[in-house]
Parts: C-alpha cells; structure tokens; sequence
C-alpha cells in the first residue's frame, strides 16, 4: 500500500503478507496517538485475542513527536521520541497478536485540518484493504482536538465507501473523555472483565509515557474499574470492568446528519434526564 508519508509503516506480527493480515481483518481500531488503542479498545483486544476467525487490526494516524517527555526521555528530540513511540507500539501489537499495526506518521496538524484530504485518503485506502465488520475510534464529546480531528476524517472515509463495503458499526471510545454521563440505554458497553494480565501488558509497554510522568496504565483500569462499580446503583455488579462508546454508526450510514447536532443530542438527552430526576424528588 501507498500512503501520503513514505515512512508510514505497517507491522505484521507474525509474519504473514500484508495483504494476508489486512484481508482477515475483522475489528479495525483508528486512533490518533500510540497508546491510544490499549486504553479505548480492550474489549476487541481481547474478543481477537488467540481466534483463528477473529483478527485486530490497529491504526495510528499521528508521529508522536509532541508527547510530552521526562526522566529518561527528558532530553530526546521530537524525532527520537517518534521512533521510541514507534518502538513502543509494536511492541504492543506483538503483545496483544493484533492482525497488523498501521503507522501513518502524520503531524497532528494535518489532521486536525479538515482541508486536508490526505489523511482520509490514506484511512480510505485502509478500509478498502481491511474490509472490516467493526470500526472503534474516538468519540465526538473527546476533549482532545486531535483526536476529534481523527474522528472527523474516520467518519469522513467510512461516507466516502458504498453501503456494501461499510462495517455493521462505528463506535466512538473513551480516551480523555469518559461517557458515564450517557444516559445508559444509549451507552455501548464493552466488557473487559477478562485477561487482566493482557491488558496490563499492553499498557504497560509504553513507557515512554508512563515513566515520563503520565500514568496512564492506572488511570484506564482505574476508570473501567469504576464505570463496573458505579454502573447500575440496585444490583451487584455482574463485570468488574467496563469501558464505553458511542454508537456513530448513523453518522456513517447517513451523510445528510449533521454531526454536530448528532453529538449534541446525547448531551440534551443527558440534560433532560438531570432535569427530570431533580423533578421527581422536589
């Protein structure tokens, strides 16, 4: 494949052909920053983990040369802290047997630029190669420009292809905005109850960040922990960790929908919801 950056790259795990890992890609995960993917898509992780029909192809869009740095990696340049972000995401694509690990090697200005047609001809290009039957990325209530910029150009690829060449669904994961303020029946849920182990191992390879003063392998368990704990307030909890999406699948299915106001109708629902509640007990 041919991307916009010639030092974009793809990893395959084991080995095989890159059309092989792209072609059996069944869950694809498009996500702005190495680490991005361990915190928001456990639950498919570990749904492809050790499946022969099942495969987890992961997608980022930017270099990493802007992450913040410290202790160790305090002095490195922007370009040696790109290659160790690198480094590190590999490591978690071996860890986790994804399918393949795509690196497309952007600044994050481009992508936050929705002139720029480049990344969502790369992302198209993607789709059509993987095929797959789900696409995670982040949600559109993210606090991070970044991040809503590379959910903005996922959704303008997924519009881009006919309705046969579509996944079933598109979901919108948590990374630096929680959606436990969803109103639960609007919630996706995704259980990561099992192999603790694994992702612990997946968060953990990025040291980079970790170490360098960002505690990001606490703060993710902590939060799926927590959306376990305080899901339902009358029943004992039935998984000991969740974590959440929005569904923006109509987004893709019909472009007439205005995002913006798709957004912003999980927040007034929310709002109504506080309102009524404050309601029924004055």
């Amino acid at each position: 494949m041919k991307f916009h950056f010639d030092t974009a790259e793809i990893y395959v795990p084991d080995g095989v052909s890159v059309e092989e890992a792209l072609a059996r890609t069944t869950h694809l995960c498009i996500a702005a920053h190495q680490d991005d993917i361990e915190i928001m898509a456990a639950q498919p992780i570990i749904e492809c983990f050790q499946q022969d029909d099942k495969w987890f192809t992961g997608v980022v869009v930017t270099n990493g040369r802007g992450s913040p740095r410290n202790g160790i990696y305090g002095k490195y340049t922007d370009d040696e802290m790109r290659d160790v972000r690198f480094k590190e995401q590999r490591k978690a694509a071996f860890v986790g047997e994804f399918s393949a690990q795509i690196m497309l090697d952007y600044p994050s200005s481009m992508v936050k630029d929705g002139r720029q047609s480049a990344p969502v001809d790369d992302l198209l290009a993607i789709l059509r190669a993987t095929r797959p039957q789900y696409v995670y990325t982040h949600n559109l209530a993210d606090k991070h420009p970044t991040h809503v910029g590379v959910a903005m150009r996922v959704l303008s690829a997924l519009r881009t292809l006919n309705a046969e060449s579509q996944p079933s669904k598109v979901y919108g994961c948590e990374v630096w905005r929680s959606l436990d303020w969803m109103r639960d029946a609007e919630k996706v849920i995704m259980n990561n109850s099992t192999q603790k182990n694994l992702q612990a191992a997946l968060l953990g390879v990025f040291d980079s960040q970790i170490s360098g003063g960002k505690r990001y392998d606490l703060a993710t368990m902590g939060r799926r922990i927590a959306n376990a704990t305080f899901f339902e307030s009358h029943d004992v909890d039935e998984a000991s960790d969740l974590s959440y999406a929005m569904d923006l699948t109509p987004l893709m299915q019909n472009p007439e929908l205005d995002i913006s106001e798709y957004v912003k109708g999980f927040i007034d629902r929310f709002s109504d919801d506080v309102e009524h509640l404050i309601a029924e007990v004055m």
